[in-house]
């Protein structure tokens, strides 16, 4: 099995938070790697990374970075597969990271989710492969009806639910 994605954080310490988009990519059937690389303390791994992954078969790639958050910036400067930031919350509540990745200077776009958003990363990435995939397509679809399905049924749990001025 090779991977399509990869999953890059800056540190294991973001992995709590990346595990969502490991486990949602699971789910989907998509392999994926994973790897900690930091845009400061290992910038010629980056680098070579970035260079590297389409040969190696990588369509997205999903980088996690906080505070400073260079990362995914500095992985999109160096390939031309598209990049999804994931700003990790930290010192100011992941505002700086947000900000960082979303000021990208022109032609070095990184899509960015909301600040630990590594699922909505991963289903990000997914909608991107199922373009190409109709397999992955159909698991996104059926992704997309269950949360309709989630929210139908806890609508009726919600009918239960008694209070004494509830009226339905």
């Amino acid at each position: 099995m090779k991977p399509i994605v990869s999953i890059i954080m800056g540190s294991t310490s973001d992995l709590p938070v990346m595990e969502k988009a490991a486990k949602f990519f699971d789910e989907m059937e998509i392999p994926f790697e994973m790897n900690a690389l930091s845009a400061h303390r290992t910038p010629s791994e980056v680098e070579q990374f970035a260079r590297e992954a389409e040969g190696r078969g990588i369509k997205v790639i999903l980088a996690a970075a906080g505070m400073a958050a260079a990362l995914p910036g500095v992985i999109a400067a160096n390939t031309t597969i598209p990049v999804i930031g994931i700003p990790i919350k930290g010192m100011l509540d992941g505002l700086d990271a947000m900000l960082s990745i979303i000021q990208m200077p022109p032609g070095i776009p990184v899509a960015t989710v909301g600040v630990n958003g590594a699922q909505n990363a991963a289903i990000l990435a997914t909608q991107i492969l199922a373009l190409g995939d109709s397999e992955i397509a159909k698991r996104n679809a059926a992704y997309k009806a269950s949360l309709k399905d989630k929210i139908v049924k806890a609508n009726a749990d919600l009918k239960e639910v008694s209070f004494k001025f509830k009226t339905n």
